[in-house]
């Protein structure tokens, strides 16, 4: 992989890009007036982090470019506001000043909601594998912008941490969050979900391990929540009460310590 800028950087875009290369151990190209493609070619490779001003772009594989948005977290947020449920917050239980670990952030949709229905008093952990990824959504976090304030707390809150879910739960104590999530790619892809789409070429696809399940019992005090697809058969092999979401493909399976 490799990282460039935007056409016509600002100085201040350069020096992040080039901050942003370092930090993933890979080059830093300058843009010039070649498209991506033609970057790509000169100098064989397909994977690009492109920054520009305010966002970042991961271009490869042919797949249109990744780049952080909260999607519809921000309308379950709103939903939440207005007093209405959600059926995340409802099945793992979470409440203000719960602590919550959030194994698999993906695009950090789910942190967020997690993040405001435990509010200032609460902790949100999300961690990410995939470095690309986890810097994507990390930067997002800090820089996105919508024109309600509690959302844009939320995603101010909440803790990006690079890792793998497994080493971090291994070194935390019996009991000292309150939930621990997890939504892995699917193991039967949802695939008329387009917004997953550009997510699959930067995700770690590895199933869940069954050690990831037991730490993950030994350190929450209130749940573990897998969110799957209702067919895949990782909720009876890894020992979750399945509870389905009526007329999706998406259901959610909860253990209680």
């Amino acid at each position: 992989m490799l990282v460039t800028t935007s056409y016509s950087p600002s100085g201040e875009t350069v020096e992040r890009g080039k901050r942003l290369a370092a930090e993933l151990g890979v080059r830093y190209v300058p843009r010039g007036t070649s498209s991506v493609r033609r970057l790509g070619e000169r100098y064989g490779e397909s994977r690009f982090l492109l920054v520009a001003e305010r966002e970042l772009f991961y271009h490869g594989n042919d797949e249109a470019p990744l780049f952080f948005h909260p999607s519809l977290s921000f309308v379950r947020v709103k939903r939440l506001m207005n007093g209405e449920r959600d059926a995340l917050i409802d099945i793992s239980g979470a409440s203000a000043g719960d602590r919550v670990l959030d194994c698999t952030a993906g695009l950090g949709a789910d942190a967020i909601v997690f993040s405001y229905a435990v509010g200032e008093t609460g902790e949100v952990t999300a961690v990410e594998s995939e470095p690309a990824l986890y810097t994507i959504v990390r930067e997002g976090l800090l820089a996105y912008e919508t024109q309600l304030p509690e959302f844009n707390a939320a995603m101010r809150r909440v803790v990006m941490k690079r890792a793998h879910h497994l080493d971090v739960l291994r070194q935390l104590a019996d009991k000292s969050v309150d939930i621990v999530y997890f939504d892995p790619m699917f193991r039967l892809p949802v695939e008329e979900s387009s917004a997953i789409g550009p997510l699959r070429q930067l995700a770690n696809h590895a199933p869940l391990a069954e050690e990831a399940i037991r730490e993950a019992v030994r350190v929450a005090r209130k749940s573990v929540v897998l969110k799957e697809g209702k067919e895949s058969g990782e909720f009876e092999r890894l020992g979750f009460t399945m509870r389905s979401k009526s007329r999706t493909k998406i259901a959610y399976g909860v253990i209680h310590p």
